[in-house]
Formats: structure tokens, C-alpha cells, sequence
């Protein structure tokens, strides 16, 4: 008798072994935005649109506060914008795991788009998930991220004349470059082979019988890229930047991260660069079109997807931002003695400045657009104004992506564990 029950227990072993599934691992990677500079305080934000109300309902918890996921976790590497001071943040995934700034391994109180694409893969499937972060702000693909493939950092010859004409020591800024070129990919790298070298550190549910499978990645960069007149020229046209390149090299960054981390055909997600929405100027959509470039290519079909990020942004919000910039216009014309201003003789007194300045706040931002601001808004627009609502749908959409890549179907928004 005692013979069958140990028997039993060894079959009820085995079977549990053989239905485990292995440990699904998304890999989330890039700069600022990647981080996310959305405040935890405009959340509520998120429901006054009967559209999205549903989503702020699974990010939050009975209790009102921002949901804890039971079945994903996550190691965030992140650090100064010098990549000194690197540290990793870890546990069940909830809020908090956005820019930290200085402080790596501290809750910022901001979350980027790994909240709500935890919760869309927690609702997906039946497996435990692991979340591997890596992002800092400022980096750029042409440099710090730059691929192996993508090989040396190539000064222009107009660089160099303008490095000769401010009189830089042109072999010096050759050395420098080539020691930040590639510095943050190698980062990224790192960290997740370190991660996966001990998967249960971060994730208490991972079943070693049952291993892990590298299911996805997702990239959100670009903002350094597309500033960059140095890296990006005019085009022929003379109208905007050529940045070809760039769609070169996010190609290669996705050939060589595949390589790697052993992961030949792991579905790659290409968040596009959205800030200023789908009425952006010239020289953003043709860096969106270079961005989304690499997952038109034949042998990335099925596998790379691009995901436009600029549906997601708050055209309402933008428009209060604009006239916030009025306003810090108009302080400086108070400090400038500016001609076309009230204070072109500099004889204000400060009391009076501010007072004017008030009037002037107060009469081109009314109060409700102050509620809306504070209750949306957190941070400036290149940051996608610090917008809980607009990193929540990204997140989601760069989940449902990635589910489509994996032959996964997408969940309902009320299919929630």
C-alpha cells in the first residue's frame, strides 16, 4: 500500500511536469519613453473617456489602489543617463517600474508601457511571465545602443569640419565616441543573460523542469535619433532629415539580438515613435517611416511588427501644452526687455511681472483645461506629456502584437486572472 501511494505521488509528479509550460519571457528595451514619465496620479484620467474606462478598471485593484500582477514579474535595469550607477528593480509587476531617475532600484511612482502589456499577457496565458526591462533615457540607435553589425560610429565629413571649426581635438572626440558606441546594447544584453542565468531570483514561479522561452521582445526608442542633424542629413529634397539609416540599423539591432540571446525568430515589436500625434510635422513621419521600415522586409515577415504609437496620443492634452509653452514664452519677454512686450524698458517691478503674467496665464488657459492638465498630464511632450492613458494603450496594443505573433488570440479587456 505504501509502494502505490509513493507510486501515485510520482505519477501526479510527472504529469504536473509534463502539462508545466515553460516560462514566458518578454524582453522590453529603449530609451525615455521605454522608461515612462507617466505619474502614477493621472490615472483617474483614463476613465473619463467611456472608451478607455474599462482599461483603468483592470489597472486598478478592488481597493481602489494600482493592481499587483500575481502571475508576471519583472527586473528593470536602469540608471543615469550616463548608464553610471545601473541598477535593477525587481518583483511582481505593478506600478513603479517607470523612470526612477537616480534612484534604479525605487519606486518613481510613474509607470511606462510594461504595466498594462503584463496585465494583457497575464490575461493571455496560462503561464507564469517574466518581464525583462532595460531602458535609460537619451540613447540613441546611431550610438549607445548601436548594433555590432551596425560596426564603428562614422564621423561625417561635416562633422568634422565642425569640429575643426570649434577647435576640438578631433582625435578625442573619435575616442569618445567609440567607447559610448554600442555601450547601452551590451547593458541590455547582459542583463537579460543574466536574468535567465537564474530565472527563480525574480520569478518564484519558475519551474526549472519546464525551463523558459524568450516570447517577445518590444522596442521603444527614437527621440535622440530623429534631433540628430549630425547623424541624419537633409535629404535630396532638402525638405526633411534622410534617416534611411536608421531603419539599416534597427535591422541590425534586430538580426544581432536575436543572435544573441539564441533566439532566431523571436517576435519583435517596433513601438513607432508617436509624440505629436498623427498631425506631426514633416521630419517625424519620415522617421516613422524608417522606424517601421525593418518590418517590411522579407525575411521579417510574420515575426517583426510595427506598432504606431502617435493614435495613442492626447491631441486634447497637447493643445493645453501649447499654450503652457505661450505662457513660459511670455515670462521670458517679461525678463528680456523685449520691444513688442510690457516690459520692453525693463522697469517692471517683479510684482507687477507676475501679476501680468498671471493675467495672461488665466486668460488663455481656463479653469477646466487646468483640471484636465493636472488630471492627464505629468510631464513634456516628447515624453507623451507624461500620460498615464497614452503608455496604458501602448502597452496594451505592443501586447496584442506580440500575442499575434505567437499565434496567441488577444484577450478581451475583461478577461482578466
Amino acid at each position: 500500500m505504501k509502494h502505490l501511494a509513493t507510486f501515485l505521488l510520482i505519477a501526479l509528479f510527472a504529469a504536473a511536469s509534463a502539462d508545466a509550460k515553460p516560462l514566458k519571457v518578454f524582453i522590453l528595451a529603449g530609451q525615455s519613453n521605454m522608461e515612462g514619465h507617466a505619474r502614477i496620479e493621472t490615472f483617474d484620467y483614463i476613465g473619463d473617456d467611456p472608451s478607455t474606462a474599462p482599461l483603468l478598471k483592470i489597472m486598478r485593484g478592488a481597493d481602489g489602489k494600482p493592481r499587483v500582477c500575481d502571475h508576471v514579474w519583472i527586473s528593470y535595469l536602469t540608471g543615469k543617463y550616463d548608464g553610471s550607477a545601473n541598477g535593477e528593480g525587481l518583483g511582481k509587476l505593478t506600478t513603479g517600474y517607470g523612470a526612477r531617475g537616480d534612484n534604479p532600484t525605487k519606486d518613481g511612482g510613474k509607470l511606462g508601457p510594461e504595466f498594462t502589456f503584463g496585465l494583457t499577457m497575464d490575461a493571455a496565458l496560462a503561464e507564469p511571465v517574466l518581464i525583462i526591462k532595460t531602458a535609460w533615457g537619451g540613447r540613441s540607435l546611431n550610438t549607445e545602443f548601436r548594433p555590432p553589425s551596425a560596426g564603428p560610429y562614422v564621423f561625417s565629413e561635416a562633422q568634422f569640419a565642425e569640429m575643426q571649426k570649434q577647435g576640438k581635438d578631433i582625435a578625442a572626440e573619435k575616442a569618445a565616441k567609440a567607447k559610448e558606441t554600442g555601450r547601452f546594447y551590451r547593458y541590455m544584453v547582459e542583463h537579460v543573460k543574466s536574468v535567465l542565468a537564474d530565472p527563480k531570483r525574480v520569478c518564484p514561479a519558475y519551474d526549472p523542469a519546464a525551463g523558459y522561452e524568450i516570447a517577445g521582445f518590444v522596442w521603444l526608442q527614437g527621440f535622440n535619433d530623429m534631433v540628430d542633424g549630425n547623424t541624419y542629413p537633409k535629404s535630396a529634397n532638402g525638405k526633411t532629415r534622410d534617416y534611411t539609416k536608421y531603419g539599416v540599423w534597427l535591422a541590425d539591432f534586430i538580426r544581432d539580438v536575436r543572435k544573441d540571446l539564441r533566439a532566431p525568430k523571436m517576435p519583435f515589436v517596433i513601438g513607432v515613435l508617436g509624440i505629436d500625434g498623427v498631425k506631426a510635422g514633416a521630419d517625424t513621419v519620415e522617421f516613422r517611416k524608417a522606424m517601421a521600415a525593418p518590418a517590411a522586409l522579407p525575411e521579417f515577415k510574420g515575426n517583426v511588427v510595427a506598432v504606431e504609437t502617435a493614435p495613442f496620443w492626447s491631441d486634447e492634452l497637447a493643445v493645453i501644452d501649447n499654450k503652457h509653452a505661450k505662457v513660459r514664452q511670455m515670462s521670458y519677454f517679461l525678463n528680456s526687455k523685449h520691444k513688442d512686450h510690457a516690459n520692453k524698458d525693463g522697469s517692471m517691478p517683479e510684482e507687477q511681472k507676475k501679476e501680468h503674467l498671471k493675467k495672461f496665464e488665466a486668460e488663455l488657459i481656463s479653469p477646466a483645461e487646468a483640471v484636465m492638465w493636472k488630471r492627464g498630464a505629468s510631464n513634456a511632450g516628447y515624453h507623451y506629456l507624461g500620460c498615464a492613458k497614452t503608455f496604458a494603450l501602448m502597452g496594451k496594443a505592443f501586447a496584442e502584437a506580440a500575442l499575434g505573433m505567437m499565434k496567441q488570440p488577444a484577450p478581451t479587456m475583461k478577461v482578466f486572472r
